[in-house]
């Protein structure tokens, strides 16, 4: 199978890589910049930008924040999956928490320790010890 958009085995991400790609170019249009103009601001060539518009997926995701940062739109990269707002994420981890917690002993709050007796950590206003 031939595809404009390298070597993927995955319909789906085809199709989101070319549908990212489209949003691309139209937010370019949408601003009035030429493809020469944006890549002169990212630094690359016409023709990265060219395989970034189609949706190639052998453009590197560092071309894809750049592209990103000239639109004025970095902060779409910064949030992109933020774990704040994975549902399904959220979702399992409410579902299967974790059945232990390990903890780590500090050599400061070890009691053998020869630097003193140990201390309980100080909690904070929300009850969470440090």
């Amino acid at each position: 199978m031939t595809n404009n958009t390298g070597n993927i085995p995955s319909p789906h991400a085809e199709k989101a890589l070319r549908s990212l790609g489209e949003n691309l170019r139209v937010a370019r249009l949408n601003r009035r910049i030429s493809m020469r103009g944006l890549a002169e601001r990212m630094g690359v060539s016409e023709r990265t930008v060219s395989r970034l518009e189609k949706g190639e997926c052998g453009v590197g995701i560092g071309t894809l924040a750049m592209a990103c940062l000239v639109l004025g739109e970095i902060d779409r990269i910064t949030h992109f999956l933020d774990v704040a707002s994975d549902e399904m994420g959220i979702r399992r981890a409410r579902q299967n928490p974790p059945k232990r917690i390990r903890e780590c002993r500090s050599p400061a709050l070890n009691p053998t320790d020869d630097h003193g007796p140990s201390r309980a950590p100080e909690a904070n206003s929300h009850g969470m010890a440090f």
